[in-house]
């Protein structure tokens, strides 16, 4: 028996474990209530204590639990009315309590992402789940019992039953039904800017597209989205009607009598032209990047939708003005007590230099005062550096504003989509491997992240969802944060309302369509309605869970200019990005490396000396100086300080290093074991045979033999969770099956090759 004091006034509650996560009493002690926990076949007192818990654990609840069974059917049967809180196990044994049965589940409940429906009131939740039965819905309900149970990981929970508690121990017990919807409702129906998220029925959508050309910081990886957008809306009997400049986009669309599309730039001018002739009812800016943003908050603002009646869809306007102005996102962040990087605005360089002093050194500056865009923006690392920007960008701008340095702290993105109805899930986050200052355009970036704690995971997520729904965002949104590697302090750097290229990187490693999906939110669908169309088995609100590894690399194609500074650090360098799935860190990374530049055959050491002062500046060749400084023997801690690259990737560096080291000689293709380690550590055959002093057929020949060969497995967007149909795949080396079958019959299959990433003069 374990008991819990809290010195205050507290609540007297028993918990029976049966599998008790900890998490639970702290949640509980946090509260105010005194708890004590005793086994789970132990025959509570009901009189002793004012509400009973019962916790969550494995096992066959109608089996492996008769003596939990019997003390839950004594509280219900006495004459006191207490309340009891079953969470998952604990739930299922209140069930059997009360007279109803359990099944097993042909393949269990497990995951962070299975659904709970809220009883009538169309709110769904996320939970965390891991048990093989539950409760049988088919029987019904035993007589004179109401079921009100709700998801079972929201900490909310606890507080209402210690609401609850209360109120039966003075007295004045409250109906729980209609607390428990209440407070788990409020927090949508408190909304703010809820009412603009009412929805308008439309019989014509105008989209936006892409913009006119490929630019440094826009890459091509979401021009495919006013196409998902396009088919989503026409797939609900609504005509579309399609501005988009981009060649690739209007070769490959279908094209019937409810699809029309304008070859003209994302302009003011060409976009009233289109709405007079075509008088659409409803407008989606979210395909476009942040050209048919711009272009569609200036119509708004001078009342030209008003006027033809064209209604914004998705995410209100008011939300998107307050993401792009620096000073209303900020005071709305402060609002829901958040913080962003401080900053100040200046309007001469004594006002810089006093900014500076204020902050300390390095500052950034940016020169654009309205936007969270930071494009463009340089580092001071020192008053004369400070003194040499402020000259020159003051001549082009009367405003400056001087950043606090986040230099070296983690940048954490969250991808989040939300409906009207206050359904939201996270498909996932990212984390570049470089820290800050890099843009994530120019770091290499890891999905899901590698570094972070449960914690820290669980306290990001809650902070975007927080700041999504003060948004009223509808639709798919990046949530985008500086993490302090030594705390737990974070900074808001920004929220893109639109489809970005981060929203590419997500939706591409998690299976998730996201256009597609954020088009049907955008004309009023619930979330939890939708089928993902990627895999016609999961709804679009089944969070996606990751049993692999995603790698983005920049394309950075600095040597073809002439002068050219091969240094990066806030500004925009590259020209397009690479995408590697594995089921290992060093499987997907050295695949992107590969991918990237055809000359390069993985994570290879350059063969001459380095200094210092190469790796503390981030230049478009560090990840092969890296390399090269591990093989010259610098230790993690050494790089660590110079670069501030977590230590976590860099042991994952050193250990692809250390395999070149101690193991590659000419013997290593004879024996199996090594070989394979090589394979799932991301060698190529080309990268052992050059190490190994072989030929890269004499590799390949040894892994045939040895019967070495990737597995063929499927992106599911549910970690094997449940089965799904989706022809998304990618190889590894790591696994003992396949997931599919391929075609016995080789004369029907075709093989088609994609494209490559963009090059300048290509």
């Amino acid at each position: 028996m374990t008991q819990v004091s809290i010195e205050e006034k507290y609540l007297l509650l028993v918990l029976i474990d049966c599998g008790l996560k900890n998490n639970q009493l702290r949640i509980l002690c946090q509260l105010g209530a005194k708890v004590t926990v005793f086994p789970w076949n132990y025959p509570v007192k009901q009189d002793e204590f004012d509400g009973l818990l019962l916790s969550n654990g494995p096992g066959d609840p109608q089996t492996q639990c008769s003596d939990t069974i019997a003390t839950i059917t004594s509280w219900i049967n006495s004459q006191t009315i207490k309340p009891i809180f079953g969470i998952g196990l604990g739930h299922q044994l209140m069930a059997l309590a009360a007279g109803m049965k359990t099944v097993k589940l042909k393949y269990g409940s497990r995951g962070h992402n299975q659904l709970c429906l809220l009883g009538t009131t169309g709110r769904w939740f996320n939970t965390s789940h891991n048990h093989g039965f539950a409760v049988d819905r088919l029987q019904g309900l035993a007589k004179d019992w109401k079921h009100c149970a709700g998801p079972r990981d929201t900490e909310n929970l606890f507080q209402i039953f210690l609401d609850v508690v209360q109120s039966y121990k003075s007295t004045t017990p409250i109906n729980l039904k209609s607390y428990l919807i209440e407070q788990l409702t409020k927090s949508f129906n408190n909304n703010n800017a809820s009412s603009e998220n009412s929805y308008h029925p439309v019989r014509k959508i105008l989209i936006l597209g892409s913009r006119d050309s490929l630019i440094f910081g826009q890459a091509g990886g979401y021009y495919d989205a006013a196409t998902q957008a396009t088919e989503a809306i026409k797939a609900h009997n609504i005509a579309t009607v399609v501005i988009n400049s981009n060649t690739d986009l209007n070769l490959t669309s279908k094209r019937d009598d409810s699809n029309k599309i304008f070859m003209a730039s994302i302009t003011e001018t060409s976009v009233t032209k289109v709405i007079e002739h075509e008088r659409p009812d409803g407008i989606f800016l979210s395909c476009g990047g942040q050209v048919a943003l711009n272009c569609g908050v200036e119509l708004y603002k001078s009342g030209f939708l008003q006027k033809y009646s064209c209604n914004v869809l998705g995410t209100p306007i008011k939300s998107i003005q307050i993401t792009q102005d620096r000073s209303l996102f900020t005071q709305h962040m402060t609002y829901i007590e958040e913080k962003v990087v401080p900053y100040e605005v200046v309007n001469s360089l004594q006002e810089a230099l006093k900014s500076a002093e204020r902050f300390g050194y390095p500052v950034l500056v940016r020169y654009d005062v309205v936007s969270l865009d930071d494009r463009r923006s340089s580092y001071a690392n020192n008053r004369e550096e400070l003194i040499s920007l402020d000259n020159s960008a003051l001549i082009d701008s009367s405003q400056l504003f001087i950043d606090k340095s986040v230099k070296g702290w983690k940048k954490i993105q969250y991808e989040v989509v939300r409906d009207h109805y206050d359904n939201f899930i996270v498909i996932c986050n990212m984390e570049n491997i470089d820290p800050l200052a890099l843009r994530t355009g120019e770091s290499i970036v890891v999905v899901p992240s590698q570094t972070l704690s449960n914690d820290e995971y669980s306290l990001l997520r809650s902070v975007s969802i927080k700041i999504v729904r003060h948004l009223s965002i509808i639709g798919a949104c990046n949530v985008q944060f500086a993490l302090n590697p030594l705390s737990s302090e974070y900074y808001i750097m920004r929220v893109n309302t639109q489809l970005s290229r981060s929203s590419a990187l997500a939706s591409k490693a998690t299976g998730y369509p996201l256009a597609f999906i954020t088009a049907e939110l955008a004309i009023g669908m619930r979330l939890t309605n939708l089928n993902n169309s990627f895999t016609d088995e999961t709804f679009a609100y089944c969070e996606p869970s990751l049993d692999y590894v995603v790698i983005k690399a920049p394309k950075l194609d600095l040597r073809k200019f002439l002068r050219y500074s091969n240094e990066i650090e806030s500004s925009i360098e590259s020209v397009d990005e690479v995408m590697s799935i594995g089921r290992s860190f060093e499987e997907a990374f050295q695949q992107a490396l590969r991918m990237i530049h055809e000359d390069v055959i993985g994570f290879h050491p350059y063969s001459r000396t380095i200094t210092d002062d190469e790796l503390n500046i981030p230049t478009d060749e560090r990840i092969f100086l890296l390399a090269t400084a591990l093989r010259q023997g610098y230790t993690v801690e050494r790089l660590f300080e110079l670069t501030k690259i977590d230590r976590w990737f860099l042991h994952k560096f050193q250990s692809i290093i250390q395999f070149i080291v101690h193991h590659f000689n000419s013997s290593i293709i004879q024996n199996k074991s090594l070989l394979l380690e090589a394979k799932r550590l991301g060698f190529s055959d080309q990268q052992i045979s050059i190490y190994c002093g072989s030929t890269e057929v004499e590799v390949r020949a040894s892994r045939q033999q040895f019967v070495i060969k990737p597995l063929i497995k499927q992106i599911a967007t549910v970690s094997d969770e449940s089965p799904t149909q989706i022809n998304y795949f990618y190889l590894t080396y790591h696994g003992n099956q396949d997931d599919i079958q391929l075609s016995p019959n080789k004369e029907t299959s075709i093989l088609v090759l994609g494209s490559f990433f963009y090059e300048i003069g290509k």
